[in-house]
């Protein structure tokens, strides 16, 4: 079972506009509504390719139980853990010339409720794994990724963090089974432009000799570079496409990379298969389908 944990998920509000024109009224073409959270977008994805996931996190208010009604009507295991206050956060996602988007804060999370969490994540077995995925929740110590990831180590579960800044940084000396900055969060970590390909090797290597064991560095239309825990490096470019979406691409590629793992333990195979599901999101109105991150991988 793959469990991932999105502390701060939301209602994504989806609306397509001719043209966004500021300060005057403007009227959508077509709007949907979907649960998000970078861990939910993971979760997604893995239960379209038909690997068994369960959604961990917190929910709050009316927003809360519409996040738990959509993921279930999906066929997903989730466990959201109620909130007392405030409610969760409602992201606006606007697609016009540009994509734009306003996100909402969510409510904040207490010492007690982040203990509820860590109660739950005792029911994890060895031959589970974790993913924490996207931001802490509002006002989150920066090591908290590294106190659940180190949990993690000392029960030898594997744990994926897509993270940034503090949070990445403060996890890898827990020896993460994955990280997945993409080149502008790497920089930010290291402090330093990482201009060529080169560059890019170079800094995954730092972030293994700080402890990661593999490092997966998403390049946008440009496909991935993986460094793996053998120190190989891959390198897969993207397949040819119309893009129409960015949001979930990345949540995409690490649920295709973990799903391409799982089959053969093999990491070329694993690169492949997140390359095709973060493409086949970034072609897609929403997450992949099974059969489009198929369809890639095929070479169809």
């Amino acid at each position: 079972m793959i469990y991932t944990v999105t502390f701060n998920p939301s209602l994504d509000y989806v609306v397509t506009l001719p043209k966004l024109e500021v300060g005057a009224i403007n009227r959508t073409k077509g709007e949907e509504i979907f649960p998000g959270g970078k861990g939910i977008n993971v979760s997604w994805v893995l239960r379209n390719l038909g690997i068994p996931t369960r959604i961990l996190g917190f929910k709050a208010g009316f927003t809360g139980e519409e996040i738990q009604r959509l993921v279930e009507a999906r066929g997903m295991d989730c466990d959201l853990l109620p909130v007392e206050q405030g409610f969760s956060r409602i992201n606006v996602k606007v697609r016009a010339q540009e994509e734009t988007a306003v996100n909402g804060q969510g409510p904040k999370i207490g010492e007690a409720d982040l203990a509820r969490l860590l109660k739950q994540l005792e029911a994890l077995q060895p031959g589970d794994m974790l993913v924490l995925s996207g931001s802490g929740p509002s006002g989150c110590a920066p090591t908290l990724y590294g106190q659940i990831a180190h949990l993690m180590q000392q029960r030898d579960i594997p744990c994926v963090v897509d993270a940034t800044g503090k949070l990445l940084e403060n996890a890898l000396d827990a020896g993460p089974f994955l990280v997945k900055p993409n080149k502008e969060e790497l920089e930010d970590l290291l402090g330093r432009s990482l201009p060529t390909e080169a560059a890019l090797i170079d800094g995954a290597r730092e972030l293994r000799q700080r402890g990661a064991r593999n490092v997966l560095i998403s390049l946008g239309g440009d496909g991935a570079l993986l460094v793996d825990d053998l120190d190989v490096v891959h390198r897969h470019t993207a397949p040819e496409g119309h893009m129409v979406n960015t949001v979930g691409a990345g949540d995409s590629m690490v649920a295709g990379f973990l799903a391409g793992y799982l089959k053969n333990r093999d990491y070329a195979e694993a690169l492949h298969w997140g390359i095709c599901a973060g493409s086949a999101t970034a072609f897609s109105m929403h997450l992949a389908e099974k059969e489009a991150i198929e369809k890639l991988v095929k070479g169809n």
